[in-house]
């Protein structure tokens, strides 16, 4: 009987053994999963901290032509009877030429400033609202108003036209009804990019700004760009900025150019957009600013005074944003003709892709001669 206890005692043992060391093997399964998976819970968390999201380029394009210069063979072109006017039919080429771009500049020469102060021309230019709506109608949405023409119906032409602009899907600068509305500097934004849109002129044609109200025009200084450009450029991520200067009819910038184009950029801008001269100047860059020293006449009734004056530029590029650095891709050039027939009528810009010897006679020649202004170096002392 003894020993019958005994073999028992050994089996019930040995069971017992058995079902702990069975135990022991599911429990190290499981803790072992268990470590596996906290570890790789650990090593991914690792490698996110490790591989930070890379910073995201931002990209917007921009295209701008010249000067609006409404002369009265060009407005009385677009007479149709009863005080209004169609300018549509002149820029049925340019609007497949710029829809693509987030922003189309061009500067309005010739003041807005209401009908009521009579439609004029050369000198004291005063335009129907008409050549504003139907740029926009073709896409113009970046528009600068300060020149040496925005004081030729005084006051009341400037107020006129602040208030025509105000209501636009535009964005406009150089002209203003307070210095409070003339020192806030706008902030827009396109595609993810913010901008800052500053135009200036360097004259008013010698008429003056009236003393308390320097607000109506943006007239250049060295002073007031700085106090301009530092307070938005913490602000945004470009900075462009509209400039009426130089001296007119010459292709060569002047040595004031070149001087504020170098201090514009060393106070942070980044594009700098040309007229006044009205006629082509050079692209350039001065530092990490892309200068576009002269557009030329995007339209004008300047036939009579040469060829070179019905020639205007038109610039396209992509504005790229990459953390805190701006550069410009795809810089391309293309060449605008202003045609009218001899009596001053039929005006359209057409652009030099579109033209035959029978438009132009050697208009190949011709084309190559301008790019080689806009593709010549400036020299900088």
């Amino acid at each position: 009987m003894k020993k019958r206890r005994v073999k028992k005692g050994k089996v019930l043992i040995a069971v017992l053994l058995f079902l702990f060391i069975i135990g022991l093997i599911i429990f190290g399964i499981l803790f072992i999963n268990h470590d596996s998976t906290n570890k790789s819970k650990d090593k991914d968390n690792k490698v996110e901290e490790k591989q930070p999201e890379p910073p995201k380029e931002k990209r917007m394009s921009l295209v701008a032509v010249g000067d609006a210069l409404i002369h009265g063979a060009v407005y009385m072109d677009a007479d149709i009877g009863g005080g209004n006017y169609d300018f549509s039919k002149m820029f049925t080429d340019i609007e497949p030429l710029i829809k693509d771009y987030d922003l189309r500049y061009y500067n309005q020469e010739t003041i807005i400033g209401g009908k009521n102060l009579g439609v004029s021309h050369y000198p004291t230019f005063n335009s129907p609202d008409e050549i504003a709506l139907n740029l926009m109608d073709i896409g113009f949405n970046l528009v600068s108003l300060a020149n040496n023409h925005s004081m030729d119906k005084g006051e009341a032409g400037i107020l006129y036209s602040v208030n025509f602009w105000r209501d636009k899907d535009v964005v406009v600068s150089g002209q203003s009804d307070s210095f409070e509305n003339r020192n806030d500097i706008k902030i827009y934004e396109k595609n993810g990019i913010k901008y800052a849109f500053i135009a200036y002129t360097e004259m008013t044609n010698g008429i003056p700004v009236p003393t308390g109200k320097e607000y109506l025009v943006n007239v250049y200084s060295d002073e007031q760009a700085k106090i301009d450009i530092e307070s938005v450029k913490d602000k945004v991520d470009v900075v462009i900025v509209s400039m009426h200067w130089g001296e007119e009819y010459t292709n060569v910038p002047t040595e004031s150019e070149k001087r504020e184009a170098e201090y514009l950029s060393s106070l942070g801008v980044d594009l700098i957009i040309g007229s006044h001269p009205h006629v082509i100047q050079p692209v350039d860059y001065v530092g990490d600013t892309l200068v576009i020293y002269s557009l030329g006449n995007f339209i004008s009734g300047q036939s009579p005074l040469g060829i070179d004056k019905i020639i205007g530029l038109m610039v396209g590029m992509d504005i790229v944003v990459n953390e805190d650095k701006v550069s410009f891709e795809n810089v391309n050039y293309k060449l605008l003709y202003t045609y009218s027939t001899s009596n001053c009528k039929n005006y359209k810009v057409i652009p030099f892709d579109n033209l035959t010897d029978d438009i132009l006679t050697n208009h190949e020649a011709i084309k190559q001669q301008y790019m080689d202004i806009v593709t010549s170096e400036v020299s900088y002392d």
